[in-house]
């Protein structure tokens, strides 16, 4: 298991001082970057495009539902039932380029909060390099990425079979720790060390506490109650856009 060291908080150098090495800006995408939550959403509106008849299924999900809500089933398994019920058990590689792609550009229609995009703007013209890090699948989630001129993505990543999307998730579910250790992976190779790099992370959850420990500058974004009291506690910069 990847065991990250946990750096002292750097704040960002200021402005006319020599920029660090790699300068890395990290966002969370559900609730940060859009409006509401993408997974369930993209299943429903994916459901009613391919077969409208499976939405009458979701209530076989209650029992599902009340497990992962009392902490006998893990996030990943309720991820893939969801999946299952909704998009069936194998979906042709081009179906899902569409699906997701279409979502993209509808989440690009109002589904975006207008600050995020400016910030994300700023960050780009600072020079940083900006990675979306989020628990969402990551073949919808690259299509979102694209849309928003993101080139780098951690995400979860799903099994395919011979071509086809399966539910089953490969690996682990891009969330908490796990997102922790996922994004310290893929952010070691751009720089000689830790020390070189300057991150930045945006989110909203406090599921996303593990990264915001280990990166240099943390901001709350739409958090909720326990993220705003972690960030008041710990000093974190907190922007709200509802």
């Amino acid at each position: 298991m990847l065991v990250i060291a946990e750096p002292p908080h750097r704040p960002a150098p200021p402005p006319g001082a020599c920029p660090p090495l790699c300068a890395v800006s990290v966002f969370d995408l559900d609730r940060t970057l859009t409006r509401r939550p993408t997974y369930s959403l993209f299943l429903i509106r994916s459901a009613l495009v391919l077969a409208p008849w499976r939405l009458l299924l979701v209530p076989l999900l209650a029992p599902v539902a009340l497990l992962y809500l009392l902490r006998l089933l893990p996030r990943r398994r309720m991820k893939e039932a969801m999946h299952a019920v909704t998009l069936g058990r194998r979906l042709p590689e081009q179906t899902v380029a569409a699906l997701a792609d279409g979502f993209a550009r509808r989440l690009a229609r109002g589904g975006l909060y207008e600050q995020g995009l400016a910030l994300l703007a700023a960050e780009r013209a600072a020079g940083r390099r900006l990675v979306l890090a989020t628990a969402a699948p990551h073949f919808y989630a690259a299509a979102i990425a694209r849309h928003l001129g993101i080139a780098d993505l951690v995400a979860t990543q799903s099994r395919w079979r011979d071509g086809h999307l399966t539910p089953a998730i490969d690996g682990e579910n891009c969330h908490g720790p796990a997102k922790a250790r996922r994004l310290a992976h893929f952010l070691a190779p751009l720089a000689a060390s830790r020390a070189a790099l300057h991150v930045r992370f945006y989110t909203d959850d406090a599921s996303d506490l593990p990264a915001l420990a280990w990166c240099d500058e943390a901001v709350a974004v739409n958090p909720g109650a326990k993220l705003r009291q972690a960030a008041s506690e710990r000093g974190w910069r907190i922007l709200d856009w509802r």
